[in-house]
């Protein structure tokens, strides 16, 4: 049976709905907590590797306070170049944008210039196909999704860019053809967001102000479960991509 091996980077960042697919798909759900001490899987052929998400950085890559990011991009270098399915989601989609020559820099306010998270359901102008992109399959639509990130990718060379967002351009990306970066959330539900809400109020402040997880929480009560069939659609085309 193939493996879904999940790279798991703190408690609350968790596979949340992409268990849920692969499980339907008979993937068996292989999880790996990298901040727990848990030691990186070896690949094997039809294995899919999925990077989740998490506070850290690019920036954080060689520090002692997480070692194993390191180990992770030589990780995601390797899937590369075996050919191995990859999924990186936010901090994840950075990861492997940096394993594949590329970098990331501080999302910043494009009228004053100044470092500007982009946190919250983007309803308004929600990710939306590049007119150029050659991988239509995945979205036919715009997608509404979660944003939670303070970062923007510098794409390498080799990637193509398959979506953005009004605010942030390297929404989704893939790099050959089974690699594929997401920077925001469709994997989430109530009560994950909810506890990000609660844990990450320094965050949310510094870019939504002081009412931001009063704003936030009401967002997720709109958006989480109307958009749960357009997110899972989303996914299956992912996989479908991947088989």
């Amino acid at each position: 049976m193939r493996r879904l091996l999940v790279l798991q980077h703190l408690e609350r960042e968790h596979p949340g709905l992409f268990v849920q697919i692969a499980e339907e798909r008979g993937f068996i759900v292989c999880n790996f907590r990298l901040d727990l001490g848990d030691s990186l899987p070896e690949l094997r052929n039809g294995d899919l590797l999925l990077v989740l998400g998490g506070p850290m950085s690019i920036r954080d890559i060689g520090t002692e306070t997480y070692p194993w990011l390191n180990e992770e991009v030589v990780l995601i270098k390797e899937a590369l170049k075996q050919g191995v399915g990859i999924i990186g989601v936010c901090l994840g989609s950075q990861l492997l944008a940096y394993a594949a020559g590329g970098d990331v820099e501080v999302l910043q306010d494009e009228v004053f210039h100044k470092p500007l998270a982009e946190i919250g359901w983007d309803n308004v102008f929600p990710i939306s196909l590049k007119n150029n992109c050659k991988i239509t399959k995945l979205l036919s639509h715009p997608l509404p999704v979660l944003h939670w990130h303070g970062d923007r990718i510098l794409l390498p060379g080799n990637a193509e860019l398959i979506a953005s967002s009004s605010r942030c351009k390297e929404q989704l990306f893939s790099i050959a053809s089974l690699a594929f970066g997401i920077q925001f959330h469709v994997e989430i539900d109530d009560e994950m967001v909810n506890t990000w809400i609660s844990e990450d109020k320094v965050f949310i402040s510094s870019a939504l102000g002081a009412n931001g997880q009063s704003f936030l929480k009401q967002q997720q009560k709109e958006f989480g479960h109307k958009t749960l069939e357009s997110r899972l659609e989303f996914l299956n085309k992912l996989f479908d991509l991947l088989d």
